[in-house]
């Protein structure tokens, strides 16, 4: 049970707090970090200029100059330990004519807050940095130590973000986590889907195009070994949980097999020897790795194919009954009335990198869709009230001495 606050809790923050949480989105939305090439320096000189300005203390850590991270730590006495985790890298905004406003600049329509990364994931690290500061002037209310983790390279997947933070400092395991990647809807995603990038290749009869038989070409049986992976997009398999297995979470419980790349052959008048396409395999909890590696080999049984591994790892969850599952899920029904369902997320998130450390993780933002993409957004509202879910879910993690 959660013992009564000694300070009022804002439920609905206050106007000018609202206004200050917003500006610091803009001033976060504005300073480029798209990945490739992955550079945070800019963002990272807003969250320190933040940061002094409100006596946060914090370090800097960084594997590479270019994608520096930012850790903040706020012990109050003995207790638990709750990481928060946020990244601070975009993802490309994709062309620029398709977007309805200027990426790099926040824009506040109807509702909504656009911008390249206020979904992915500028806006949960705004909000991740103010429930920060009010866990920090309001130290009467909970027991334990906060750190908030803003990391470089997520986007891609690589070394010199969460993975080298967790390296060169595993003090920020901690307990548990929260990750700012909203899975969509402002579910809870307990879960995400596992990765499988490979790299299929063919080969065929080196000769004049004129002499092409039916499948001999390496373009026409890479197309036809694609055509095979693009019905496996139907393939679905249980959660190995029951909380999971619901109609809202449909898109967590699915195969999606992706051909990212293609490239074939050298000129129209020759029959191409060689061809390769890159496939992105994202697997439902409950699918592991073998699973996949099999459909390929037999696949490639036929002449001319062959695959080969990119990089891949297991789908992952925590558990829905966890401490910090209750704590969130509790705390989005105190602040919107209504509680979040526990769902698979579909694209991957730093999150998994504290579960395989055997750390219960959740992701829970202000994201609105699946995954992000042009004319990036998030829901005012949404994004106001994670700042409260995020600071009152910390308390019921965190009971004062007295309460325990």
């Amino acid at each position: 049970m959660v013992p009564p606050m000694k300070t009022p809790f804002p439920k609905e923050l206050c106007s000018d707090c609202a206004k200050k949480a917003v500006e610091l989105l803009s001033a976060l939305v504005g300073a480029q970090s798209i990945n490739p090439p992955g550079d945070t320096r800019e963002p990272i000189r807003v969250a320190r200029d933040w940061l002094d300005t409100h006596g946060l203390p914090y370090d800097i850590i960084a594997a590479n100059p270019a994608k520096p991270n930012i850790v903040v730590r706020i012990e109050n006495g003995a207790g638990p330990h709750l990481v928060f985790n946020a990244h601070l890298d975009t993802v490309p905004p994709g062309e620029r004519n398709a977007w309805s406003f200027d990426p790099l600049a926040l824009t506040e329509r109807g509702g909504r807050l656009y911008g390249l990364g206020t979904g992915n994931m500028k806006g949960a690290a705004a909000a991740m940095m103010f429930a920060c500061r009010w866990l920090a002037l309001h130290k009467a209310d909970w027991n334990g130590t906060v750190t908030l983790t803003l990391v470089a390279d997520e986007c891609v997947f690589g070394p010199d973000g969460a993975e080298h933070l967790l390296e060169a400092r595993p003090d920020v395991r901690g307990d548990m986590l929260i990750c700012g990647e909203g899975p969509g809807a402002m579910q809870l995603g307990i879960g995400e889907k596992g990765l499988l990038w490979v790299r299929l290749r063919a080969t065929g009869r080196v000769g004049q195009g004129m002499l092409t038989t039916r499948g001999s070409a390496a373009t026409v049986r890479i197309a036809a070994a694609i055509s095979q992976i693009d019905a496996w997009n139907e393939i679905r398999r249980s959660p190995p949980i029951a909380a999971l297995d619901h109609s809202d979470n449909a898109e967590g419980m699915r195969l999606s097999a992706n051909v990212g790349w293609i490239e074939g052959g050298g000129f129209i008048s020759q029959a191409a020897a060689n061809a390769v396409a890159d496939v992105d395999f994202r697997l439902p909890c409950g699918m592991i790795l073998a699973d996949i590696t099999a459909l390929l080999d037999s696949l490639c049984r036929d002449d001319g194919l062959s695959w080969e591994l990119i990089k891949g790892w297991e789908a992952n969850w925590s558990d829905d009954g966890t401490e910090v599952a209750r704590a969130v899920t509790d705390a989005a029904q105190e602040v919107r009335g209504t509680a979040p369902l526990p769902v698979t997320r579909l694209p991957a998130s730093d999150a998994s990198r504290w579960r395989a450390l055997g750390i219960p993780a959740v992701c829970y933002g202000p994201q609105p869709e699946l995954a992000s993409g042009v004319d990036d957004y998030v829901n005012s509202q949404d994004f106001l009230d994670c700042i409260s879910i995020y600071a009152l879910a910390a308390i019921r993690l965190l009971p004062t001495q007295t309460a325990e």
